[in-house]
Parts: C-alpha cells; sequence; structure tokens
C-alpha cells in the first residue's frame, strides 16, 4: 500500500489524510465543485474534481471515485463515514478494481447491513435481541398488527442503513400509516432501498456501544463502550467514554457479547457494535456499524489506541498487536458535535460563510474539523462543522474542561449548537449521569427558553468578532494594508534596519532592547 484515495470530505477526509501521512502514504482526495478549496483538497498529495455539490453526483458516484483513484494511482480506498462507506456494492467494485477497501469485507458488510438477517444471526448465537419482526413489514397491515400484539409504542426502522434514517416512533394505532409512508420515503432517500421492519420501542434505556478492531488472522478485541444516549430524532449529540450505565461487570458482559457478534460474522477491521441497556442493566442487541464512528476520538483518548491508524494497517494485512488484558480506559472523555444548526429553531440547518472563528484549546482538548476563516458552509451535506472533545482524570474534570472549551470557541456566521452543549453540560441531571435516549426530548422545552437568550448573547459576540478581524484586514486610506504594529513585527523591522543590533535572542528582546 503506497497511495491512498479518501472517498470523502471535511473533517473525516482531513483525519484520514493525517493518518496516512504519519504511516508514509500519499493521501489523495476526490472532491465536489463545492469543495474546491476545502483543508483536505489544500493538503491532500492530489485532488481531483467528480461533480457537482449533491452528493448523489459526486460522493456518492462510484464510476467517478474508482476513475479518481485509477487517475491517481491509488491502490487503496478510505470511505471515511457516510456517503459510501457502508455500501458493499462499493466495497465489492474497489476489490476488484484491485485495490484495497479499508474496511470490512463485503461478504459481513451484507450480512450486518440488512438488519433482519443481524437480529436472527444473534438471536441464533444467544445474543440476545429487542422484540421484533423477522421479516420486512410488507404493508401496514403487518406493522398494525405488530403494533396490536406487543402494545405501543413500537419504531420503524430501515432494513438497510443506518445513522438514524427511515426510523420513526409510533405510539398509537392511529400513527401508523403516516409513519410508515415516512420511513419508508426516507428510508429509499438515504439507502435506495424502502424496506422497513417494526420492532418494541423500550423507553428509559441508554444507548452504549462497543467499539471493536478485528485483523484478518482472526485476532478480535474491544475497546470498552460509549454511552450515545444524548441523541434527538436518532441523531447523536453528545458521546462519552466510558458510560455511567454500567459497572465493571457489565462492561465485561457486553464486551464478549460485541466479539461474539464479531466472530459470527466474520467481521474484520474497525466496526462499533450497538446495544440498549435497560435500568436494570439488561443489554439488547440493535446493529452493527461497519465503519469508523462519528464519535470515535473519544475511544482513542481513553485507550490510547489510533483507531485510523489501525483501520488502514488492519486493511493492508498486519496483524493487531492489541491484547485485550493491554486494553484499560484511563480516564474520562467527552464529544460534542459541533453543528450548523440553530436549536432554538428546532435544529433547522444554518447554513452560510464562516466570517470569523476561533478554535478553543489547552489541557485535554481536541478538536476535529476541516473548517476555516472563510469557508462556507454548504446545505447539501450533514450539518456537522467540528467535533469538539476534551479528555480529564474523571467525569467531571471532562465536563468542566469541555465547559471551558465550549465558551472558547466562536463560530461567527452560521448559527450553532455551541449554546445547546452549555446548556445541557451545566444541567444537574447530565452531570449526574441520570440520562437516557428520552433526556433531550424531556429537556429541551425548558432548554430553548434560555437557549434563546443566550443565542443573542453568542450573536453579538459573534458578530463584534467578525467586524474585528474585518477591521484588521482592511486598508488604510492610501490603499495599503494596515501595517503590522506588533512588538514581534517591529523587532524584526529595526533589525533589518539597523544590521549594527547583534542577533541575541527573540525579536520581542531586540524590540525590548
Amino acid at each position: 500500500m503506497r497511495r491512498v484515495l479518501i472517498a470523502n470530505r471535511g473533517e473525516i477526509a482531513l483525519r484520514v489524510l493525517r493518518a496516512c501521512r504519519e504511516l508514509g502514504l500519499s493521501p489523495v482526495v476526490v472532491h465536489s465543485d463545492a469543495d474546491g478549496t476545502s483543508l483536505p483538497v489544500r493538503l491532500a498529495d492530489a485532488a481531483v474534481a467528480i461533480g457537482p455539490a449533491p452528493a448523489a453526483s459526486s460522493y456518492l458516484n462510484i464510476s467517478a471515485i474508482l476513475e479518481a483513484a485509477r487517475a491517481t494511482g491509488a491502490d487503496a480506498v478510505h470511505p471515511g463515514y457516510g456517503f459510501l462507506a457502508e455500501n458493499a456494492g462499493f466495497a465489492e467494485a474497489v476489490r476488484q478494481a484491485g485495490m484495497v477497501f479499508i474496511g470490512p469485507p463485503p461478504e459481513a458488510m451484507r450480512l450486518l447491513g440488512d438488519k433482519i438477517e443481524a437480529r436472527r444471526l444473534m438471536g441464533k448465537h444467544g445474543v440476545p435481541v429487542i422484540p421484533g419482526q423477522t421479516e420486512r413489514a410488507p404493508d401496514e397491515r403487518a406493522i398494525s398488527g405488530f403494533g396490536r400484539a406487543t402494545g405501543y409504542p413500537i419504531i420503524l426502522k430501515a432494513v438497510a442503513g443506518g445513522g438514524g434514517k427511515g426510523m420513526r416512533v409510533v405510539r398509537s394505532e392511529e400513527g401508523v400509516a403516516e409513519a410508515v409512508r415516512a420511513a419508508r420515503s426516507e428510508a429509499m432517500t438515504s439507502f435506495g432501498d424502502d424496506g422497513i421492519y417494526a420492532e418494541k420501542f423500550l423507553e428509559g434505556v441508554r444507548h452504549v456501544e462497543i467499539q471493536i478492531l478485528a485483523d484478518r488472522h482472526g485476532h478480535m478485541v474491544h475497546l470498552g463502550e460509549r454511552e450515545c444516549s444524548l441523541q434527538r430524532r436518532h441523531q447523536k449529540l453528545i458521546e462519552e467514554s466510558p458510560s455511567t450505565a454500567l459497572d465493571a461487570e457489565g462492561r465485561r458482559r457486553l464486551g464478549e457479547m460485541a466479539i461474539e457478534v464479531a466472530r459470527v460474522s466474520g467481521y474484520e477491521n474497525a466496526g462499533t457494535v450497538e446495544f440498549l441497556v435497560d435500568a436494570r442493566g439488561n443489554p439488547y442487541f440493535m446493529e452493527v456499524n461497519a465503519r469508523l464512528q462519528v464519535e470515535h476520538p473519544v475511544t482513542e483518548m481513553v485507550t490510547g489506541v489510533d483507531l485510523v491508524r489501525a483501520q488502514i494497517t488492519i486493511a493492508r494485512g498486519d496483524r493487531l498487536v492489541l491484547r485485550q488484558e493491554q486494553l484499560r480506559p484511563r480516564g474520562w472523555a467527552l464529544e460534542c458535535r459541533v453543528l450548523a444548526e440553530d436549536p432554538t429553531a428546532s435544529f433547522l440547518p444554518s447554513p452560510g460563510r464562516v466570517v470569523a472563528m476561533r478554535l478553543p484549546a489547552g489541557p485535554g482538548v481536541r478538536v476535529d474539523t476541516a473548517l476555516q476563516q472563510g469557508d462556507v458552509v454548504s446545505p447539501h451535506y450533514d450539518a456537522l462543522l467540528a467535533k469538539l472533545c476534551t479528555w480529564g482524570g474523571s467525569r467531571d474534570q471532562a465536563i468542566d474542561r469541555m465547559l471551558c472549551a465550549l465558551d472558547e470557541f466562536l463560530i461567527a456566521g452560521p448559527r450553532t449548537t455551541l449554546p445547546f452543549h452549555s446548556m445541557v453540560l451545566r444541567d444537574e441531571a447530565f452531570r449526574s449521569g441520570r440520562i437516557d435516549i428520552g433526556y433531550v426530548d424531556r429537556m429541551l422545552p425548558g432548554l430553548v427558553a434560555s437557549l434563546r437568550v443566550i443565542g443573542e448573547e453568542a450573536e453579538i459576540a459573534a458578530i463584534a468578532a467578525a467586524i474585528t478581524a474585518i477591521q484588521a484586514r482592511t486598508p488604510d486610506g492610501r490603499g495599503r494594508p494596515v501595517p503590522d504594529t506588533s512588538a514581534w513585527s517591529l523587532g524584526g523591522r529595526r533589525r533589518q534596519m539597523d544590521s549594527r543590533i547583534p542577533d541575541r535572542g527573540p525579536r520581542c528582546a531586540t524590540w525590548r532592547r
């Protein structure tokens, strides 16, 4: 493996690019017309335009991506997450083109990508599953019959894909028809397959997932759990590792289940086994995400394992050197998904130009983003702007560091979820770990009123920062840029003008003399 084509965009394209550089591999990227000046394009060894802004014409265009790989001499393809990452047909096409697909084999992807088949397989091997249909629902009547038999609420799910697409909660028989129509439509749009099925909707449960790694030589490990219960419309907003839902025994049991899932499905590379955990600690298998997760950084921060590097080395045939007994989480990590959405307006998308930006920093702070000042947030793609992560020796320290980082973070232009995250992390229920998948829905009405006030203050601050940034670039009255009058700059000029001043250290020291 010498050259890797990254079939994605934004922060995940940049994350993979950096891992390639570290491994001595040449990274190349594809991009839509909307992303021609993005940071991954600027930093890659080569970049190929593959189509207009809409994803269907670019990042989902398999033939264009494969042609770009051939044209740039790539011998491997990394799909990132989203787009084609869980498309078995794409993985197969990469393999048939004589290149390495950095992800699970298409056979395992097909098996696990069909949720009904995956449920059957897990039930056969003793992994507990949520009560639900074992066939695709042929029509609305089959869904209604399941609801009457098991009792409402129920949840409709797309047979293919993931990421919360094609999911609808139904609380009474009167809501079945509309939910079926909406779920089928979204499933077809997202995955090209309108198949759905129904499960019993469990309330008051936690969403806990286990990260796994498996090489082609039969060695598998799990890297502990992530808590993903803070979500809205089945889209995760805040994740953490480890989870307050599990004790040592529960953690051991869930890890063993995840390894069994990987074993019976013939899994290889990085993946995530997702569970629901009820109030008594009983786990239920949901699905496998056969790809890298958006929230993978929190696992990296508590285990010290570079998951993207592991993906690449596994794909090129290396053996996993990790052993289960070595993997002991250290400390606590949180991730806030910073989105271009307005939480005071039902999280409506908020595209637009980023006129000013300031990233947080400090001990235990990590920001994964490809966003830069001047970039335009496109309405054609996911609203994710950045992943803000913090690590601490304890959960309280990780939360405190996250609050400081959120206060430092500034994005002027699009409205963002930054104030929403600050409100949640200051909530006593979250702080004490009393959360479940219904937390955001319960808290949102009270949060929105406070968010409107905070949002107005944040907008004023963002506008002020934008004005300051613009003023710094304003020409003076004679049409020349405003001179840099900092001590560092003036010190440098003085040295240039008076060569008799000896070079005794930094420019600021020269200026002080």
